[in-house]
């Protein structure tokens, strides 16, 4: 089968592998669209390692392991790849766990299905592992204010999502050129406002704080999607002092240390799924895809890149300069050159 690994730089190329086979908890999907991921250039970057770095998967069961159950062969399926193994989405063959793959519903496209697993995943493991915000089965029955910085991203704007299931409100939501996106998913008659950071960081500190006292609550809870370039700095100025307050981040590695004491900070890594909230992915996995039947879970819009595997390389560039607006990367299979 053709596969594409990635390296420093971000550098592509597309190689012969054989076809994997499954553990005996694991499925094969033959992948019709993979999806893409900013860690996809980064982690090359950070580790210096060599491989397929696609965990986005959306397309049709091909085999089983004997412990498979609730998926057979010639189903339509998506799934979020164990990062950092081998038999990631970047290839006509991939590889995931029976518990973080999921039936992809009748009027989900597999392109639609590929932009969900790595970023709705973040998204659900922030709110409600990490933060311990109410659940969308047991939801907020007071307002709940919630700031959510990089809402217009596929994290955050899946977090959007999820958190108004919940009935968390208001969302005092941080985004930019795409505020148009999150304005679509918040709900303005229950406080919910969106913070420009164009403004700088000034205004943004400002108009946080008086976004959080026109909610006559303490801001408790905040999830950064963006995690560099100020927000957390921004965040800390506006989280409650007096203890209590929680904030969550995204990217591992950077230097927190100067947050304050009275900030209980995590970091969320979506791999968690595959350590210690194997059940939380479970259920999650299964819950956002009776979302998507029921319309109230949506995808983040997609754009594909022509050329399939051969896309690669364009993709993660433009991931990485910065170019992605309020959309994910996603790659057809059968667009790459040598593939039948």
């Amino acid at each position: 089968m053709k596969e594409a690994v990635v390296s420093k730089g971000p550098k592509v190329e597309i190689i012969d592998s054989p076809i994997p086979k499954p553990e005996a908890d694991q499925l094969i999907t033959k992948v019709v669209v993979s999806g893409s991921n900013p860690k996809d250039w980064k982690l090359p970057l950070w580790m210096g390692a060599t491989r397929n770095e696609g965990d986005d998967i959306a397309g049709i069961v091909h085999e089983v392991g004997e412990n498979v159950w609730e998926f057979k062969p010639g189903d339509r399926v998506a799934a979020f790849h164990e990062m950092m193994s081998p038999g990631g989405s970047y290839a006509e063959y991939a590889v995931a766990w029976q518990h973080t793959t999921f039936h992809i519903p009748k009027k989900t496209t597999f392109e639609e299905a590929a932009a969900i697993p790595l970023a709705a995943m973040t998204a659900a493991l922030g709110l409600y592992q990490r933060l311990r915000l109410p659940q969308p089965w047991a939801p907020a029955t007071s307002p709940t204010p919630l700031v959510i910085y990089g809402a217009a991203s596929a994290v955050g704007a899946y977090a959007v999502q999820l958190a108004v299931k919940s009935k968390i409100h208001p969302l005092i939501c941080v985004a930019g050129a795409s505020a148009a996106h999150v304005e679509s998913l918040i709900d303005r008659s229950q406080g919910d406002v969106i913070v420009d950071y164009r403004t700088g960081d000034d205004a943004v500190v400002s108009a946080l704080q008086k976004a959080v006292a026109a909610s006559g609550k303490p801001l408790l809870h905040a999830f950064d999607a963006v995690s560099e370039k100020g927000s957390f700095q921004n965040l800390a100025q506006v989280l409650a002092s007096e203890g209590g307050a929680k904030l969550t981040l995204v990217l591992p590695g950077n230097d927190y240390s100067g947050l304050p004491p009275s900030i209980e900070w995590s970091t969320t890594n979506v791999g968690a799924v595959h350590k210690d909230d194997k059940d939380f992915g479970y259920v999650y996995f299964r819950y956002l895809a009776r979302g998507l039947q029921e319309g109230w879970f949506k995808p983040q819009p997609q754009v594909v890149v022509p050329g399939g595997l051969g896309g690669i390389q364009t993709a993660l560039e433009d991931l990485r300069d910065g170019k992605a607006n309020a959309v994910k990367y996603v790659f057809r299979i059968a667009e790459t050159e040598g593939v039948e």
